[in-house]
């Protein structure tokens, strides 16, 4: 291995540490820790929404430095269709990169739907019961799907790496 695919390597495996360690922290720590904490669903959306404003600081950039390292990495293959469908390495790989393509189309949608606009009608107690609901829901629905295609990417890579 050169000394630039250890770093690509490096900067990918760091940049999942933080997209997928960061989301499940949210789901898995942050949201329950809340709900035991007493607090109302209007309270919680509205740190749930801050945290997580805040932690597409590091979440944004860190995907696309997965998507860029992984491009680069995988790119002589992914150039030629031919290469990915005549091996199953170049089938999971596909996959993958499909897999990617879809956990950023349902981040996209996710940070829309909790826009700056949406989020100050949260703040100021703006929205119904009915549409607070609504919105919670969603935003959990969108949250474990991206935290199940992450985890899902991860078992692709370890395969990839495998050799499979």
């Amino acid at each position: 291995m050169t000394l630039e695919q250890a770093l690509l390597t490096w900067a990918h495996l760091t940049a999942s540490a933080v997209w997928v360690g960061g989301s499940l922290f949210l789901g898995a720590i942050l949201a329950p820790a809340l709900r035991r904490a007493g607090m109302g669903t209007n309270e919680r959306l509205t740190l749930m929404v801050l945290v997580g404003r805040r932690f597409n600081w590091a979440a944004v950039p860190a995907l696309a430095i997965l998507v860029a390292t992984g491009l680069h990495m995988s790119g002589p293959l992914l150039a030629r269709p031919d290469l990915l469908a005549a091996s199953s390495y170049g089938t999971w790989l596909a996959i993958k990169a499909a897999l990617v393509a879809a956990l950023a189309g349902t981040f996209a949608v996710h940070v829309w739907i909790v826009r700056g606009s949406v989020e100050a009608r949260i703040r100021e107690g703006l929205l119904s019961g009915a549409e607070l609901a609504s919105l919670r829901r969603r935003i959990i629905v969108l949250g474990e799907a991206m935290v199940v295609m992450s985890v899902a990417i991860l078992l692709l890579a370890a395969l990839l790496d495998a050799g499979a």
